[in-house]
């Protein structure tokens, strides 16, 4: 129970960094907060291929929105800025501990990826200045409808991944 609290805290910690820190010295924080959750809680050997993975997804979804037009960085680089990719690292902390609990039944997992993606992108683009070139609610909805598909497939991974 206290390493569920404790990842949870943790990753709520390095998501403020990442969003209010951007590109800046605040990384190296962040990068802190997931060597601690390596360090105390977890280990590389158990969680770096699911790490790694969750990255490699995420990047690959979010800079295809962001090429569709979906986010408007204030940088012009084609990939997602390095902030949000550490930010999907994190995340991938939570499937085998604080969000463990959502994976099974499918169906909890599509609800709290709909309604948690959404709300965090939008508190996320909010604090992080990103924009929303076809309107936040209709852009915010459709990040519902992905994160309803793409949470249930990161506690998969999670499930496969993990020794």
């Amino acid at each position: 129970m206290l390493e569920r609290v404790a990842n949870a805290v943790l990753f709520q910690i390095g998501w403020l960094i990442c969003v209010m820190g951007g590109n800046s010295l605040w990384l190296l924080a962040a990068l802190a907060v997931l060597v601690i959750h390596l360090r105390w809680i977890s280990s590389w050997a158990a969680e770096g291929r699911l790490i790694l993975s969750v990255v490699i997804v995420g990047t690959a979804v979010d800079s295809v929105l962001r090429g569709a037009g979906v986010f408007a960085f204030q940088d012009q680089s084609p990939l997602i800025p390095l902030w949000l990719m550490l930010l999907w690292a994190l995340l991938a902390t939570t499937l085998r501990h604080c969000l463990a609990w959502s994976a099974r039944p499918w169906w909890l997992a599509s609800v709290l990826g709909a309604v948690g993606g959404a709300l965090s992108y939008y508190a996320g683009g909010r604090l992080a200045g990103v924009q929303f070139p076809y309107g936040e609610l209709p852009t915010l909805i459709g990040i519902g409808l992905l994160w309803a598909l793409l949470f249930p497939l990161l506690h998969t991974m999670a499930r496969r991944l993990t020794r």
